[in-house]
């Protein structure tokens, strides 16, 4: 009986010394992995904060209609041409020059008109709506309370349904105006809640972006 009760007991000082070994190699995976999560989640963060950036810059670029210069050269390099034949049928070439010259300029005022329409109703566009910065930062003006990104996005999404607001594009205009002191962030738990910045921030941002730099 008292072998067996040794044997026991060494066999249960084993086990729990394996499963003691077992939690602590758990509890060093767990915080590696959480490590490593709280990272990427800090290069997800810069990387939309420079989407939204380069999304700006893009808009910026949209705005400037390109010239149409290169057709209209092209159209008039093709047109000196016809003068070859017109040693052997005088009238013939006057009446195919003219025909060829209407359809140019025919030809040249409808590709311009074409280029151009698109461009007027996008600068149009583009002139009438406020971006998604002035729109979440008048949002965020208009509030009494502090507000999520989700909040902002459903109530953005409500007022302007056609733009197609989505929470993650909210989220990187937020933390671009808290980077920029035009909002400020607070956390209450695991949640994040953005507000407008006091009167006096204001008044201080606005006065170093119209200072020269």
């Amino acid at each position: 009986m008292s072998e067996s009760t040794t044997a026991t007991s060494e066999l249960a000082s084993q086990y729990t010394a394996q499963v003691t070994s077992d939690l602590e190699r758990n509890i060093k995976e767990q915080e590696r992995i959480e490590a490593e999560i709280a990272a990427l989640q800090e290069q997800l963060v810069a990387l939309q904060r420079d989407h939204s950036v380069l999304v700006n810059v893009q808009q910026a670029l949209g705005m400037t209609s390109a010239p149409d210069e290169p057709s209209a050269t092209a159209d008039g390099a093709t047109v000196p041409a016809t003068p070859k034949k017109t040693s052997r049928e005088p009238g013939a070439g006057k009446r195919t020059r003219a025909k060829k010259a209407a359809g140019s300029r025919g030809a040249t005022n409808s590709r311009k008109s074409a280029a151009e329409k698109p461009t007027d109703k996008a600068a149009t566009s583009k002139t009438a709506q406020p971006t998604l910065v002035e729109l979440v930062r008048t949002h965020l003006t208009e509030q009494s309370e502090p507000r999520s990104a989700a909040e902002v996005a459903t109530a953005l999404g409500q007022n302007h349904p056609e733009r197609g607001i989505k929470t993650t594009v909210v989220r990187t205009t937020l933390e671009g105006l808290v980077a920029k002191n035009q909002a400020q962030r607070t956390k209450q738990g695991t949640s994040v809640y953005y507000t407008s910045p006091n009167p006096a921030e204001q008044t201080a941002t606005a006065l170093d972006e119209t200072q020269p730099q």
